[in-house]
């Protein structure tokens, strides 16, 4: 890491969002009233049906626009897939998904890249727009804010028993039905409403997405496990060991920055440090907004809303699940 770390980073005066903070887009001011917003995201197959891995690859590539404030406007396919292995059948699938998701989405797919790869992989660079004045970061928590969590926790775990063919088909389902739904009426209630940061909950779980949102707004997050929506059957298969390798390097990466509490059931904790793909948004908002934030996602459908925390002023680690 330190490697990586002695890479030049790049200034300019019309950059909103870099890689200090480590957010989930850039964000480069092209005028006073617009900014482009900037990501990408691709990774293997978690399901086995190709046209469902591409909807939810596709999915979680233009969530990191909606973390920041911001609608996806154009897309760009990025594609590894094995020569002669496989029937292009499948591809067509993947990319057909992944198409039928933008469209949903209102984004323009404009071609791609392929490559040949010994495992499929698939995602997409994204571009979207807001005004650079309304940005949306994951820094800027307020000591008293409530943190509020929009979907079900454990897409890792699930699709782990997936992969070991020992799952219920309820929590397939149920973790698919949470995959390919993209977070854009999340994002858009969110913008109505005075919030002060906000993350799309994925790869460092909810543990690392919420230490990497107060550690850069300088407080400490209290995260109260009862609170947590948790995917039908997941602390089950967690019980039974079902936990991604990510789970692990989640776990070793915030051992000294996290503290949990004993009374909190162990497959709790691996749903907390679980990888999520195409999670939820993690919102800060002022504590007495925020049972109006709930509302209003709950009345726009997203029936998982709910407050799983609070951040205080700094103490001697950056999380607590207590």
């Amino acid at each position: 890491m330190q490697v990586l770390h002695s890479l030049p980073s790049f200034d300019h005066p019309d950059l909103i969002v870099g890689t200090n903070t480590s957010d989930d887009a850039g964000v480069f001011r092209l005028r006073p009233d617009l900014a482009v917003v900037n990501t990408v995201d691709f990774f293997t197959p978690i399901v086995d049906d190709p046209y469902v891995f591409g909807q939810i690859a596709a999915a979680n590539a233009l969530s990191d626009v909606y973390a920041m404030g911001a609608d996806p406007r154009t897309a760009l396919n990025i594609v590894g897939f094995p020569k002669g292995k496989l029937e292009l059948e499948v591809l067509q699938e993947i990319l057909r998904g992944g198409a039928d998701k933008a469209r949903e989405a209102d984004v323009v797919v404009l071609g791609g890249h392929t490559i040949i790869d010994p495992e499929i992989k698939y995602g997409m660079a994204v571009t979207g727009i807001v005004h650079p004045d309304h940005v949306i970061r994951n820094v800027g928590i307020k000591a008293g804010d409530a943190l509020v969590l929009t979907k079900a926790l454990g897409t890792g775990i699930v699709t782990t028993a997936i992969k070991n063919r020992r799952v219920p088909s309820a929590s397939v389902r149920a973790a698919v039905r949470s995959m390919t739904t993209l977070n854009r009426v999340a994002s858009e209630v969110m913008r109505r409403c005075d919030v002060h940061a906000c993350s799309d909950v994925t790869g460092f779980g909810l543990l690392g997405h919420a230490f990497e949102m107060a550690s850069g707004s300088g407080v400490s997050v209290t995260i109260d496990w009862r609170t947590l929506p948790i995917l039908p059957g997941a602390r089950r298969l967690a019980t039974q060991g079902h936990i991604t390798g990510g789970c692990g390097r989640n776990r070793l990466f915030l051992a000294d920055k996290t503290r949990i509490e004993r009374t909190v059931p162990a497959a709790v904790v691996e749903v907390a440090f679980d990888p999520q793909t195409s999670g939820g948004l993690l919102i800060a908002i002022a504590e007495a907004q925020a049972s109006s934030l709930v509302r209003a996602l709950h009345d726009a459908g997203i029936s998982q809303a709910v407050v799983i925390g609070h951040a205080s002023a700094p103490a001697d680690v950056a999380i607590y699940l207590v």
